[in-house]
């Protein structure tokens, strides 16, 4: 007989999360019995949708490596506040000063038609065909509680999979017809190269991202819809942030986006 989740419990996580986030403060510990499946965070995660405020302007899509029962990503929502579309000065995107902290330089693409809520499998060209925009961006990754990546993926999960922002820059010009898998990407904090690397070292790359998330929320029930954003993955890996950097991402020589890093 299967074991069934602790409802109890998974209240109490998403309500912990969820005024944590809106209050601002940290969460030293986790706070309830750590998730044991992906499920499991995925049930916290729903709950805490159910509590929050605000509307969801997309999706995140990370990486689980190693993977964890057969799965090799993860998503978790971006709230609408937390978009910042930034063509021009950099803006400052907040974090939990006492919690986590990273910022991961990604391909963000925008869903350009709604997919079908009743297909449950892709391939990569109709995930493809989903998209309508290509652009840089950088994803803010923090959480109240700092342990979150350190406790794995189920916990990344129940925190809204650890996103609090996104700075959406220019269209990445060329897109269609080019190979985003061969773009270098590099990420920069303070002047200073931290990371370096090309989507080709990330699964099957930003559109195998859609792909994935576009299963993963029909299986769930969650309706995807025009103009959302997919994060599709850290190319450079995870960098932290503190307070008062600067943080800028590259991608194949031609575009930037920059921010800088402050409280919440």
């Amino acid at each position: 007989m299967a074991v069934q989740p602790d409802t109890d419990n998974i209240r109490q996580i998403a309500r912990v999360f969820v005024a944590a986030r809106r209050d601002g403060v940290a969460v030293p510990d986790f706070p309830g019995a750590v998730p044991t499946t992906l499920d499991e965070g995925y049930a916290v995660q729903d709950v805490a949708l159910g509590l929050a405020d605000g509307s969801v302007a997309g999706w995140k899509v990370g990486r689980i490596n190693p993977p964890l029962g057969g799965i090799d990503r993860l998503t978790g929502p971006i709230f609408a506040d937390q978009v910042v579309v930034a063509p021009g000065q950099p803006p400052a995107m907040p974090v939990f000063a006492e919690g986590f902290a990273a910022a991961e330089a990604e391909f963000l693409l925008r869903i350009g038609t709604a997919p079908d809520p009743a297909k449950t499998h892709y391939t990569i060209d109709e995930a493809r065909a989903v998209v309508d925009a290509v652009h840089v961006g950088i994803e803010i990754a923090s959480s109240p509680f700092p342990g979150i990546n350190a406790l794995g993926a189920t916990v990344t999960v129940s925190d809204f999979g650890n996103n609090n922002g996104l700075v959406v820059g220019a269209e990445a010009e060329g897109w269609q017809g080019g190979d985003l898998n061969a773009w270098p990407v590099e990420l920069w904090i303070n002047d200073a190269l931290i990371g370096a690397a090309t989507s080709a070292t990330m699964l099957d790359g930003p559109f195998g991202a859609v792909r994935y998330l576009l299963e993963h929320m029909a299986a769930r029930g969650i309706a995807l819809s025009p103009g959302q954003w997919i994060s599709t993955g850290a190319v450079t890996g995870v960098h932290p942030v503190a307070i008062g950097d600067r943080v800028e991402a590259r991608f194949d020589g031609r575009f930037a986006v920059h921010c800088t890093i402050k409280a919440r």
